[in-house]
């Protein structure tokens, strides 16, 4: 298979991918509206049931280098703020970040695209969590990417059965998956200045090359494994009662979400460096956090 094949069945998956997630995520909002919760919980945090059914906007942008993407944001009831991005660019990165990024040795000429994912939910007894993957192409190609858990409230359950989700994708395409990109998850998306894990870690991969079928197969799984075990986390609980004291571990956990995102992050590092949309790229901080 060419490599421009190889972008195009990438760059068409990964719009497949988005397209399955954002249709999935509106039936949850339909399904909660649906059963008439007049509030989700707090007694400040009263949310009316006239607000309705909320469906995702989705916003075109250009890449001034070259490309694009397309924006997918939601703020709904159990949603508080999800956006579903997927992106396709080219162009030449810079000579300060060519250093930084395989196979730049004789020239800055790049292609990427994936899909980017981050949900905060409404309720502190639904967990947040980020999902993304993608394909970049230098002169070498890989695949990278990754699932992580952020719970508000750990219910070990819910953290079980999202490792095991992935570990079920891993195992398919190796023995020694799940292990490796698990150790690298927790070890990745670690605060090191709070000494702290952000959340309850997944998987996370990177820089994964040769046989193209293979990891296309495996980045393929991750999303499914995504598709398929998100969303009944997320229905076990939108429809717990919560508390203003939840309310509050909830915010304080976002605000270490957000200084991990603009500290560490490599796809934020990433998509500013190469002139994406800050807009898209910032998509991943949360609607409300706080600092004490």
């Amino acid at each position: 298979m060419q490599i421009q094949e190889k972008q195009q069945v990438t760059s068409q998956w990964f719009q497949l991918l988005r397209d399955k997630i954002c249709a999935e995520f509106e039936k949850i909002e339909e399904e909660f509206s649906a059963a008439g919760s007049p509030y989700l919980g707090g007694s400040s945090r009263r949310v009316s049931a006239t607000m309705g059914v909320q469906t995702f906007s989705r916003k075109n942008w250009d890449r001034g280098g070259g490309g694009g993407g397309e924006m997918s944001l939601m703020k709904g009831n159990v949603f508080e703020k999800v956006g579903v991005n997927f992106s396709k660019v080219y162009g030449e990165f810079s000579e300060e970040f060519r250093a930084h990024i395989p196979g730049t040795e004789k020239n800055g000429a790049f292609w990427a695209s994936g899909i980017s994912l981050v949900a905060h939910m409404k309720s502190p007894l639904v967990p947040a969590v980020h999902m993304n993957t993608r394909f970049i192409c230098t002169d070498k190609n890989w695949f990278g990417g990754g699932a992580d858990l952020n719970p508000m409230i750990e219910v070990e359950a819910d953290t079980r059965d999202f490792h095991l989700a992935f570990q079920t994708a891993c195992d398919k395409a190796s023995s020694d998956y799940y292990v490796k990109f698990k150790k690298w998850c927790d070890e990745y998306f670690f605060i090191k200045h709070r000494n702290v894990a952000r959340g309850v870690g997944g998987i996370f991969y990177d820089y994964l090359e040769g046989d193209f079928k293979k990891n296309f197969d495996f980045t393929k799984n991750v999303g499914l494994a995504f598709l398929e075990i998100f969303p009944q986390l997320v229905r076990r609980h939108m429809h717990e009662k919560w508390t203003d004291d939840q309310r509050e571990i909830q915010l304080k956990k976002r605000g270490l979400y957000a200084e991990f995102n603009l500290l560490y992050d490599r796809g934020t590092k990433f998509g500013l460096m190469t002139g994406g949309n800050a807009e898209a790229i910032l998509m991943s901080l949360p609607p409300v956090a706080k600092w004490e």
